[in-house]
Order: structure tokens, then C-alpha cells, then sequence
């Protein structure tokens, strides 16, 4: 089967997951309640992996809707995207970086996915007119690299991103472009069997250096397919990092975390950050793991690596920066750091802050701001 088929043929709907999963038909009424909200969609590889006999599988934590999201407590924009959006669908909060909205759909929407907002909704964040976008980033010199995201970016389709490789690798000033996508982990055959877009990076690979960024979050993401997709980048000189998000259920162990960062650095990704899972409307109240309980589980994990494990960050993307999680100080109050700042006072600033044991986010006083 195509990726394509692969994609059409992907679980959007609570009858059409009932089967699988032993919903009655009360709980498929409740599941549809949620989707209608928060739309579903899981390729069928993806569903493959999860155990349909445990209810707290954690591959099926990601990607199967759950009655908690219809939360309302959190925030549906909890890095402050909406402040830093200069044209439709760019935004520009840090100096050297930009950001482009390309698409709102994904091959699998995550249930911890910090854009819930838009993922299969609303376009209205999104870039349309990519001149207009090339024409900004070409106008600020600061800017030494683009992230192009989503939704899922390599979601995508080839005349689309060929236009985003062409115009972006053009731009002199630019050191490198990264890619933002999942699909190596939800739909990774859409990497290694198109030829016309793994000849598509090789290509323009050679002109600009070129970063996929992924997330694999559990160990069993790590498939053959998924190896597979990331061996078929690295082969086309495409560098591949990797951005795990800390989630309660799913990767909130060091035994756990600890094999999914040496997973990764065995098919030569590299772990980035973890990241702190946000505070989303949806997704805050059973999704985060409170963070003097994540420091631990980090130093857990990072204390079973090499060295190339031991480099990832334990981080949060709040709305005045990227704030690296530090340590835990002996006297209980925990030290953060400014890994990057919206704001240039801000950046290596050093704060340490007394935190309540259910403390899974910082506020802007707990900030000092």
C-alpha cells in the first residue's frame, strides 16, 4: 500500500475505531464527542503498534482520543505564538530564527499536540503566499535559519516543499532550514518510498544545510519502517534531530526515556530537547508531568547514555523563551536557565524558583517578569 493509500485509509472516526478497540456503543457516543471537538486521525501503521488490550498503552495514549481532553482548563496558545506572528502563517520571536505555519494537517494528530487550535481545523494561521514569507526572511539579516512546521510539514505535497526548498536555500544569509515532521514516526513509508522527494533533499541538501526535526516519544516508535525513513535522509545529507515531549503515561520513567534516547542516537538522531508538554487546553490535565518529578526522571534517563545521549536539554518553550530545566537545588528551590530569550535581558539569565510538588509549568511572576 502507498503512503497515499496509507493516509486515505487512516481511522478519522470513533465507529470506524470502535471495532478495534471494544468501544460499546455508549463509549463510541463519548469518543465522538471528542473528535467532533479535537478531529482524529491514525494511519494504520501507527495503530499497529498499539496494544488494543491494554487501556493504558502508551503508543495508544498519543494517538487515541481521551475524554479528559474535553478539559477546559489551559490555554490554547501557551508559547504566545499569536504575539510573534508578523505575516499570515510566519512568526519571528527569536532574532535568528522564523517560523512558517505551512500546513494544519498531520498523518496522525496527537492528542498531546500543543496546536490543537488549528491541527485539521482552521487555515487561518497558516502561509499561503510563500513569496511574501521569502521576502521577509530575505529582509532580516538576523535570521540565519527558517523552521518550516504545521501541522506536520513533509505532509506536504512534493510541489510544495520543492517551492519552500527553492526559494529558502536561495536566501545567502540563511545557514540552514529544518523541516518539522513526525511522519517518520506516523507515516514513515511517506520518507523512503518517493523517490521524487528523497531526490528532492539530496538536491537541495547540497546547496544549504537541511535539518528534519522529529518526535519519537516511546521506545516502540523505533521501528524497522521508522529506521528505515530516517536511514533514507541521512542518505540524502539530511541531518535529523529529534524533540521528545515528556508525557505522563507514556514516557515518564528514566528506564523508558533512557531507551528511547539510546534508540535514537543508534540510528544516528540526535536528541535535542525534551520538552516540558504544555499546559494546552485539552492536554494539561492528564498529559503533563509535574516538573520536579521531570528532573528526576531526566537525570534518570541521561545517567544510562553515552555521550551523545547525555547532550539533550530538559526544556520548556514558554512565552519569553526556551528555559532549560537545570537542577534541583539542595535548599528545594530548582534553577532554570535561558537557553533563548524573546527578549535580549533575558538571555542566560539564571532564576531559581521554590516550586510546589504540582508545579508543571512556569507563570510569568514565577518568572520575575
Amino acid at each position: 500500500m502507498s503512503w497515499q493509500n496509507e493516509l486515505k485509509n487512516g481511522f478519522r472516526t470513533a465507529e470506524q475505531l470502535a471495532p478495534v478497540l471494544g468501544w460499546s456503543a455508549e463509549e463510541t457516543a463519548q469518543y465522538d464527542e471528542v473528535i467532533q471537538k479535537y478531529p482524529m486521525l491514525i494511519t494504520p501503521y501507527y495503530l499497529s503498534l498499539v496494544d488494543p488490550s491494554d487501556p493504558d498503552d502508551p503508543i495508544g495514549r498519543m494517538c487515541i482520543p481521551s475524554l479528559a481532553e474535553l478539559d477546559k482548563g489551559g490555554s490554547f496558545d501557551t508559547s504566545g505564538e499569536a504575539h510573534n506572528t508578523k505575516l499570515e502563517g510566519l512568526q519571528h520571536k527569536y532574532a535568528q530564527t522564523s517560523l512558517l505555519l505551512s500546513t494544519n494537517q498531520c498523518a496522525m494528530y496527537c492528542r498531546h499536540c500543543f496546536r490543537k487550535r488549528m491541527v485539521g481545523l482552521s487555515d487561518a494561521e497558516l502561509n499561503k503566499r510563500v513569496d511574501e514569507a521569502v521576502a521577509y526572511v530575505s529582509g532580516h539579516k538576523e535570521i540565519s535559519n527558517v523552521l518550516v512546521s504545521g501541522g506536520d510539514a513533509l505532509i506536504n505535497p512534493n510541489h510544495i516543499l520543492k517551492r519552500y526548498l527553492e526559494e529558502l536555500t536561495a536566501i545567502v544569509h540563511l545557514d540552514f532550514i529544518r523541516f518539522g515532521s513526525r511522519l517518520p514516526v506516523t507515516l514513515p513509508e511517506r520518507l523512503y518510498d518517493d523517490e521524487e522527494f528523497l531526490a528532492m533533499f539530496e538536491k537541495y541538501a547540497r546547496k544549504k544545510a537541511l535539518c528534519l526535526v522529529t518526535q519519537f516519544n516511546h521506545p516502540r516508535e523505533l521501528t524497522r519502517q521508522a529506521a528505515k525513513a530516517i536511514c533514507a535522509m541521512l542518505e540524502r545529507g539530511v541531518q535529523v534531530r529529534n524533540q521528545t515531549v515528556l508525557i505522563r503515561g507514556v514516557n515518564d520513567n528514566g528506564e523508558t526515556l533512557g531507551k528511547l534516547l539510546s534508540g535514537l542516537t543508534r540510528l544516528g538522531i540526535v536528541p535535542y530537547y525534551i520538552f516540558q508538554c504544555r499546559p494546552v487546553t485539552g492536554v494539561k490535565g492528564h498529559f503533563q508531568v509535574p516538573l520536579s518529578e521531570g528532573i528526576k526522571i531526566v537525570d534518570d534517563a541521561k545517567s544510562r547514555q553515552n555521550g551523545f545521549g547525555k547532550g539533550v536539554r530538559y526544556a520548556m518553550s514558554h512565552p519569553l523563551g526556551k528555559i532549560e530545566i537545570v537542577c534541583e537545588l539542595p535548599d528545594g528551590e530548582t534553577v532554570f536557565k535561558f537557553h533563548q530569550s524573546k527578549y535580549p535581558e533575558n538571555n542566560a539569565r539564571v532564576l531559581t524558583v521554590k516550586l510546589k510538588p504540582t508545579d508543571t509549568w512556569l507563570d510569568d511572576e514565577l518568572c520575575g517578569m
